[in-house]
């Protein structure tokens, strides 16, 4: 049995692969492996466990797993490491609980998307969620990355940045009086307010990102928000995705920020010569096909 975990900061999803190709998906706390430890990561991993053991008696506790393969941000191994240093108490509660697995594999969040949407081919691959990033894959590995970033100096096409360009118009009187009226009813959004949140709090990107679904709420009404969302989407393709040879690759897209817009998405990608191959709000799906069919 195959088991596959995507791991964020809030949420882990778990999809267990069995023999004949059937599927078990569970969902878990995120594990933020920096600061978690190791006896909370175990309780996490061991609530995956007993929901799988519900779903499918077969997976039993654990022994009928035989290859894992566990995908996080920034989890990347240095040159000579077989596991990244902070998965290293991951690594050790893992073959605790699963001591029949001989292949435990740990990757980035852009190589999750990568083998998500390529398979085994080569090809340019993005996430568009509340961050940004990219990538060209040959097939195996990721061989060029133009840097995301983050939120303060780039996430181009990601959700919190577009929250950060409204919220800077906002901010600075901006924004169109009946849009800007409307969005200080909808939120507590005075000057003091919005500095804590963006300067002081645990997850900026995450403040900046929950007025989204609010602003692409008025994308076909306001030819301000139409504007700033496709100038959202401008620079990621003029700044990131222009730099890989669009000209003879599509570019598959993973993130449920990109899937909820991907008819703007496509509208303005082919403006730039883009071609998406395929638009997805979440890997899992693809990740199977390609362990799979190793």
């Amino acid at each position: 049995m195959i088991l596959i975990a995507e791991s964020g900061a809030t949420k882990t999803d778990w999809c267990a692969v069995t023999q004949d190709g059937g599927t078990v998906n569970v969902k878990t706390a995120g594990m933020n492996l920096a600061v978690m430890p190791p006896e909370e990561v175990k309780k996490i991993i061991l609530e995956a466990v007993a929901s799988f053991g519900e779903a499918d008696p077969s997976f039993g506790s654990g022994e009928s797993v035989s290859e894992i393969h566990y995908y996080a941000a920034g989890l990347i191994a240095a040159p000579g490491e077989r596991v990244p240093a902070s998965a290293l108490n991951l690594d050790a509660v893992l073959r605790d609980i699963f001591p029949a697995a001989v292949e435990i594999e740990y990757a980035s969040d852009l190589l999750d998307a990568a083998r998500a949407v390529c398979g085994h081919e080569r090809g340019i691959a993005a996430i568009l969620g509340t961050g940004s990033n990219s990538c060209f894959y040959d097939g195996v590995n990721i061989v060029k990355n133009v840097r995301s970033a983050g939120f303060i100096l780039g996430d181009e096409g990601g959700g919190a940045c577009l929250g950060k360009l409204f919220m800077a118009d906002f901010l600075k009187g901006l924004v169109p009086g009946d849009i800007a009226e409307e969005f200080g009813r909808d939120f507590k959004v005075d000057y003091m307010t919005v500095v804590a949140n963006v300067y002081r709090s645990a997850a900026p990107s995450k403040y900046l990102g929950s007025f989204a679904p609010w602003i692409l709420g008025r994308y076909h009404r306001s030819e301000y928000i139409r504007n700033l969302v496709e100038g959202n989407f401008r620079s990621f393709m003029e700044r990131c995705l222009n730099q890989y040879d669009i000209k003879n690759y599509p570019v598959g897209v993973v993130g449920g920020f990109g899937y909820a817009n991907r008819e703007i998405l496509m509208k303005v990608g082919s403006q730039y010569g883009i071609r998406f191959s395929t638009v997805i709000p979440a890997p899992i799906e693809g990740l199977v096909k390609y362990h799979t069919s190793k």
